[in-house]
């Protein structure tokens, strides 16, 4: 009975796969926080330009005098 080279492959491989692990799943947590982070603040800058035109207008519903005579 003879041992191939590979013979233990499988269980290296099954080991580095878990020393691997807490590398990749860090770094795909990461990946998560920058994405979630930039649709956040895309979000936050939609909703003060809301704001901002919202508060531009006149309280009593009419167009603001620029947008009237088209300037």
């Amino acid at each position: 009975m003879s041992h191939s080279p590979t013979a233990g492959s499988p269980w290296r491989v099954l080991v580095q796969m878990v020393r691997d692990w807490p590398v990749a799943s860090q770094q795909q947590a990461r990946r998560n926080a920058m994405v979630a982070t930039t649709s956040c603040a895309r979000r936050r800058v939609e909703r003060q330009e809301v704001a901002d035109f919202l508060a531009a207008r006149p309280a009593d519903g009419t167009a603001p005098a620029e947008q009237r005579t088209g300037h």
